[in-house]
């Protein structure tokens, strides 16, 4: 073999001509595209097998329109109970919806800085501070018997209250839950 046939000779060539080899991004984006899809698909799996109780009678409970004074829609609930401070009181374990409409008074000129805190126990689970436009308010929940729930203002009338309203919903009584 002469070496002017070494030097036409390809060295940067490691496959068969006409091969691609995919680039280290095009590995990671198809390999994490992969698992996202299994890691979904697993999810699916447990979910659809998971022992799920629904709700044996419905629990839904409305308050508004004061935030001082909630008013309860149906005064006696198997699921909650209004405590005399104006909480939430849950009488039993479940998936609970809270929702709820904060609708922002825009005239409200005070140095009270407009804020709106979802409590649990007494952890923040969801806080506002947009006065700018009318906010919704809640989750989907895990809760425990036991667990107190209250909705604050940083001043009562930061809000207008015929529109501004929370309630909750018992979703479901999953097995798993202790």
């Amino acid at each position: 073999m002469s070496l002017s046939h070494m030097e036409d000779m390809s060295l940067s060539h490691s496959s068969p001509q006409g091969t691609h080899r995919l680039s280290w991004k095009q590995w990671l984006l198809y390999s994490t595209t992969v698992t996202l899809l299994l890691i979904c698909s697993f999810s699916t799996l447990i979910l659809t097998f998971l022992p799920f109780k629904t709700a044996s009678e419905p629990c839904v409970a409305k308050f508004g329109p004061l935030p001082s004074k909630w008013q309860i829609t149906y005064p006696k609930l198997p699921c909650v109970n209004k405590t005399a401070d104006e909480k939430l009181e849950i009488l039993q374990n479940g998936l609970y919806l809270i929702y709820g409409q904060v609708a922002p008074n825009t005239a409200y000129k005070e140095p009270a800085p407009f804020e709106v805190r979802l409590y649990k126990n007494e952890d923040i689970i969801q806080a506002l501070t947009n006065n700018s436009k009318i906010q919704n308010v809640g989750g989907t929940y895990e809760l425990h018997a036991g667990d107190i729930l209250d909705l604050i203002f940083n001043a009562e009338h930061q809000v207008l209250k015929n529109t501004t309203y929370w309630g909750i919903l018992l979703l479901a009584n999953p097995q798993f839950i202790s």
